[in-house]
Protein backbone atom coordinates (compact mmCIF):
# COMPACT_ATOMS: atom_id res chain seq x y z
CA UNK A 1 0.00 0.00 0.00
CA UNK A 2 1.79 3.16 -1.35
CA UNK A 3 0.11 6.82 -0.55
CA UNK A 4 1.28 10.23 -1.23
CA UNK A 5 0.02 13.04 0.22
CA UNK A 6 0.13 16.54 -2.58
CA UNK A 7 2.33 19.14 -2.26
CA UNK A 8 -0.50 21.31 -1.52
CA UNK A 9 -1.60 19.59 1.35
CA UNK A 10 -2.27 22.16 4.14
CA UNK A 11 0.01 22.32 7.04
CA UNK A 12 -3.04 21.72 9.68
CA UNK A 13 -3.92 18.53 7.93
CA UNK A 14 -0.41 17.05 8.15
CA UNK A 15 -0.14 17.15 11.49
CA UNK A 16 -4.05 16.44 11.89
CA UNK A 17 -4.02 12.46 14.00
CA UNK A 18 -7.96 13.17 14.32
CA UNK A 19 -8.65 9.76 12.29
CA UNK A 20 -5.70 7.63 14.20
CA UNK A 21 -5.25 5.67 17.45
CA UNK A 22 -2.09 5.44 19.37
CA UNK A 23 -0.49 3.42 22.15
CA UNK A 24 2.22 4.83 23.96
CA UNK A 25 4.34 2.91 26.36
CA UNK A 26 5.41 3.78 29.83
CA UNK A 27 2.89 6.45 28.86
CA UNK A 28 2.17 7.51 32.31
CA UNK A 29 4.75 9.73 33.30
CA UNK A 30 8.00 11.33 31.95
CA UNK A 31 8.79 11.27 28.20
CA UNK A 32 5.79 8.86 27.77
CA UNK A 33 3.21 11.37 29.09
CA UNK A 34 4.27 14.01 27.35
CA UNK A 35 3.89 12.05 24.28
CA UNK A 36 0.68 10.82 24.94
CA UNK A 37 -0.02 14.74 25.48
CA UNK A 38 0.54 15.87 21.89
CA UNK A 39 -0.58 12.93 20.11
CA UNK A 40 -3.76 13.64 22.16
CA UNK A 41 -3.80 17.35 21.24
CA UNK A 42 -3.24 16.35 17.42
CA UNK A 43 -6.92 14.41 17.81
CA UNK A 44 -5.83 10.55 18.10
CA UNK A 45 -6.97 8.58 20.87
CA UNK A 46 -4.37 7.59 23.28
CA UNK A 47 -4.15 4.06 24.72
CA UNK A 48 -1.46 4.91 27.96
CA UNK A 49 0.37 1.67 28.78
CA UNK A 50 1.94 1.38 31.45
CA UNK A 51 3.30 -0.89 34.39
CA UNK A 52 1.89 1.39 37.04
CA UNK A 53 -1.81 0.74 36.15
CA UNK A 54 -2.46 3.79 38.41
CA UNK A 55 -1.03 6.43 37.17
CA UNK A 56 -1.86 5.35 33.65
CA UNK A 57 -5.34 6.25 35.03
CA UNK A 58 -4.35 9.34 36.43
CA UNK A 59 -2.37 10.73 33.10
CA UNK A 60 -5.38 9.08 31.15
CA UNK A 61 -8.26 11.51 32.87
CA UNK A 62 -5.30 14.64 32.88
CA UNK A 63 -5.84 14.35 29.00
CA UNK A 64 -9.83 13.40 28.99
CA UNK A 65 -9.89 16.83 31.45
CA UNK A 66 -8.69 19.05 29.06
CA UNK A 67 -11.63 19.38 26.93
CA UNK A 68 -11.72 16.18 24.72
CA UNK A 69 -11.76 12.68 25.41
CA UNK A 70 -10.13 9.96 23.58
CA UNK A 71 -7.32 8.90 26.26
CA UNK A 72 -7.87 5.49 27.60
CA UNK A 73 -5.02 3.76 30.15
CA UNK A 74 -4.13 0.24 30.32
CA UNK A 75 -1.73 -2.22 32.65
CA UNK A 76 0.83 -3.38 30.52
CA UNK A 77 4.56 -5.50 31.32
CA UNK A 78 5.87 -5.24 27.42
CA UNK A 79 8.41 -8.47 28.46
CA UNK A 80 5.23 -10.05 29.00
CA UNK A 81 3.90 -11.68 25.55
CA UNK A 82 0.37 -12.30 27.26
CA UNK A 83 0.31 -8.47 28.50
CA UNK A 84 1.50 -7.00 24.96
CA UNK A 85 -1.23 -8.94 23.77
CA UNK A 86 -3.91 -7.66 25.97
CA UNK A 87 -2.66 -4.16 25.33
CA UNK A 88 -3.20 -4.90 21.73
CA UNK A 89 -6.53 -5.99 21.84
CA UNK A 90 -7.47 -3.58 23.88
CA UNK A 91 -6.74 -0.65 20.99
CA UNK A 92 -8.48 -2.95 19.00
CA UNK A 93 -11.35 -3.18 21.09
CA UNK A 94 -12.08 0.51 22.23
CA UNK A 95 -10.34 2.60 19.49
CA UNK A 96 -11.15 0.15 16.58
CA UNK A 97 -7.27 -0.47 15.70
CA UNK A 98 -4.41 0.53 16.07
CA UNK A 99 -2.50 3.37 13.28
CA UNK A 100 0.40 4.61 15.57
CA UNK A 101 2.49 2.74 18.48
CA UNK A 102 4.95 4.37 20.09
CA UNK A 103 7.54 1.89 21.90
CA UNK A 104 8.79 4.47 24.76
CA UNK A 105 8.48 1.48 28.45
CA UNK A 106 12.36 1.56 28.94
CA UNK A 107 14.72 0.97 32.55
CA UNK A 108 18.49 2.11 33.30
CA UNK A 109 19.62 1.27 36.26
CA UNK A 110 23.60 2.44 36.61
CA UNK A 111 25.87 0.13 37.92
CA UNK A 112 29.26 -0.51 36.93
CA UNK A 113 29.68 -3.80 34.99
CA UNK A 114 31.07 -5.40 37.95
CA UNK A 115 27.93 -5.22 39.88
CA UNK A 116 25.43 -6.48 37.24
CA UNK A 117 24.73 -9.72 37.11
CA UNK A 118 23.39 -12.08 34.39
CA UNK A 119 19.56 -11.74 35.76
CA UNK A 120 19.79 -7.73 35.94
CA UNK A 121 21.15 -7.89 32.38
CA UNK A 122 18.40 -10.24 30.98
CA UNK A 123 16.01 -8.16 32.60
CA UNK A 124 17.37 -4.43 30.88
CA UNK A 125 17.15 -6.41 28.08
CA UNK A 126 13.67 -8.05 28.46
CA UNK A 127 12.18 -4.75 28.99
CA UNK A 128 14.55 -2.15 26.76
CA UNK A 129 14.49 -4.25 23.53
CA UNK A 130 12.77 -8.06 23.54
CA UNK A 131 9.55 -5.67 24.59
CA UNK A 132 9.80 -3.33 21.76
CA UNK A 133 9.94 -6.56 19.82
CA UNK A 134 6.65 -7.65 20.92
CA UNK A 135 5.16 -4.73 20.93
CA UNK A 136 6.27 -3.82 17.22
CA UNK A 137 5.44 -7.39 16.07
CA UNK A 138 1.72 -7.72 17.83
CA UNK A 139 1.12 -3.76 16.42
CA UNK A 140 2.44 -4.50 13.06
CA UNK A 141 0.56 -7.90 12.67
CA UNK A 142 -2.94 -5.80 13.32
CA UNK A 143 -1.74 -2.60 11.28
CA UNK A 144 -1.15 -5.20 8.18
CA UNK A 145 -4.18 -7.01 8.80
CA UNK A 146 -6.20 -3.15 8.13
CA UNK A 147 -4.32 -2.55 5.00
CA UNK A 148 -4.06 1.55 6.14
CA UNK A 149 -0.41 1.31 7.19
CA UNK A 150 0.68 2.55 10.27
CA UNK A 151 3.44 4.96 11.86
CA UNK A 152 5.82 2.89 14.59
CA UNK A 153 8.13 5.30 16.31
CA UNK A 154 11.06 3.52 19.13
CA UNK A 155 12.17 6.06 21.54
CA UNK A 156 15.99 4.98 21.57
CA UNK A 157 18.79 7.01 23.45
CA UNK A 158 21.75 8.48 21.95
CA UNK A 159 23.27 5.81 24.29
CA UNK A 160 22.12 3.83 20.83
CA UNK A 161 24.91 5.76 19.14
CA UNK A 162 27.72 6.29 21.48
CA UNK A 163 28.16 5.92 25.15
CA UNK A 164 27.16 8.95 27.38
CA UNK A 165 28.52 7.79 30.44
CA UNK A 166 30.13 5.00 32.51
CA UNK A 167 27.45 2.46 34.19
CA UNK A 168 24.98 1.46 31.22
CA UNK A 169 27.01 -1.14 29.41
CA UNK A 170 23.62 -2.99 30.06
CA UNK A 171 21.56 -0.31 29.12
CA UNK A 172 23.73 0.35 26.04
CA UNK A 173 23.38 -2.96 24.84
CA UNK A 174 19.91 -2.55 24.67
CA UNK A 175 19.74 0.60 22.80
CA UNK A 176 22.22 -0.17 19.79
CA UNK A 177 19.62 -3.22 19.32
CA UNK A 178 16.67 -1.07 19.53
CA UNK A 179 18.21 0.72 16.79
CA UNK A 180 19.46 -2.44 14.55
CA UNK A 181 15.89 -3.78 14.96
CA UNK A 182 14.04 -0.09 13.85
CA UNK A 183 16.35 -0.42 10.69
CA UNK A 184 15.60 -3.97 9.69
CA UNK A 185 11.63 -3.51 10.63
CA UNK A 186 11.76 -0.95 8.55
CA UNK A 187 12.57 -2.38 5.66
CA UNK A 188 10.41 -5.26 5.83
CA UNK A 189 7.39 -2.93 6.68
CA UNK A 190 7.69 -0.44 3.96
CA UNK A 191 6.05 -2.23 1.36
CA UNK A 192 2.69 -2.26 3.90
CA UNK A 193 2.93 1.38 4.00
CA UNK A 194 3.90 0.81 7.81
CA UNK A 195 6.94 3.50 8.61
CA UNK A 196 9.50 2.94 11.34
CA UNK A 197 11.42 5.45 12.89
CA UNK A 198 13.42 6.38 16.19
CA UNK A 199 14.05 9.21 18.20
CA UNK A 200 16.72 9.35 20.37
CA UNK A 201 16.74 11.67 23.44
CA UNK A 202 19.89 12.77 25.24
CA UNK A 203 19.74 14.20 28.76
CA UNK A 204 16.05 14.54 29.47
CA UNK A 205 14.57 15.87 33.27
CA UNK A 206 11.88 13.09 34.18
CA UNK A 207 10.96 12.03 37.48
CA UNK A 208 13.08 9.18 36.71
CA UNK A 209 16.44 11.27 35.89
CA UNK A 210 15.88 12.97 38.60
CA UNK A 211 16.45 10.05 40.42
CA UNK A 212 19.07 8.65 38.97
CA UNK A 213 21.63 11.55 38.67
CA UNK A 214 22.57 14.12 41.94
CA UNK A 215 23.30 17.57 41.57
CA UNK A 216 26.81 16.65 40.92
CA UNK A 217 26.31 14.18 38.16
CA UNK A 218 23.81 16.72 36.42
CA UNK A 219 25.95 19.50 36.29
CA UNK A 220 28.65 17.48 34.80
CA UNK A 221 26.44 16.17 32.19
CA UNK A 222 24.83 19.69 31.09
CA UNK A 223 28.37 20.81 31.13
CA UNK A 224 28.69 18.43 27.73
CA UNK A 225 25.72 19.89 26.25
CA UNK A 226 26.02 22.75 23.76
CA UNK A 227 23.25 24.05 24.41
CA UNK A 228 23.62 24.23 28.16
CA UNK A 229 20.78 22.59 29.30
CA UNK A 230 18.98 19.00 29.97
CA UNK A 231 16.11 18.19 27.87
CA UNK A 232 12.17 18.15 28.20
CA UNK A 233 9.83 15.77 27.66
CA UNK A 234 8.14 18.02 24.99
CA UNK A 235 11.57 18.11 23.37
CA UNK A 236 10.89 14.85 22.35
CA UNK A 237 7.25 14.78 22.21
CA UNK A 238 7.38 17.18 19.20
CA UNK A 239 9.78 14.61 17.34
CA UNK A 240 7.35 11.97 18.15
CA UNK A 241 4.73 13.71 16.58
CA UNK A 242 6.42 14.54 13.72
CA UNK A 243 7.05 10.85 13.19
CA UNK A 244 3.47 9.99 13.55
CA UNK A 245 2.14 12.77 11.64
CA UNK A 246 2.04 13.03 7.79
CA UNK A 247 5.00 15.76 8.39
CA UNK A 248 7.13 12.74 7.67
CA UNK A 249 5.26 10.77 5.02
CA UNK A 250 8.62 9.72 3.43
CA UNK A 251 10.81 8.77 6.14
CA UNK A 252 11.77 5.28 7.52
CA UNK A 253 14.48 3.89 9.12
CA UNK A 254 15.83 6.93 10.63
CA UNK A 255 16.78 8.24 13.61
CA UNK A 256 16.10 11.82 15.00
CA UNK A 257 18.75 12.72 17.61
CA UNK A 258 17.38 15.11 20.18
CA UNK A 259 19.88 16.17 22.49
CA UNK A 260 21.01 19.33 22.56
CA UNK A 261 23.78 18.74 20.58
CA UNK A 262 25.70 16.39 23.69
CA UNK A 263 26.67 13.83 20.78
CA UNK A 264 28.50 16.82 19.15
CA UNK A 265 31.27 16.56 22.06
Amino acid sequence: MKTTLPSSTPLARLLDLSSRSAIVTGGAMGIGLGIARRLHEAGADVLIADLDEHAAGEAAAELNASGRAGALAVQVDVSNAASVERMIGAAVRDFGGIDILVNNAGIYPIMPLAEVDAEIFRHVLDVNLTGLFMCTQAAAAQMVLQGRGGRIVNVTSIDALHPSMVGLAHYDASKHGAWGFTKNVALELAPENILVNAVAPGGIVTPGAGGALDDEARSAFEALIPMGRMGDPDDIARAVLFLASDLSSYMTGSQIVVDGGRLLG
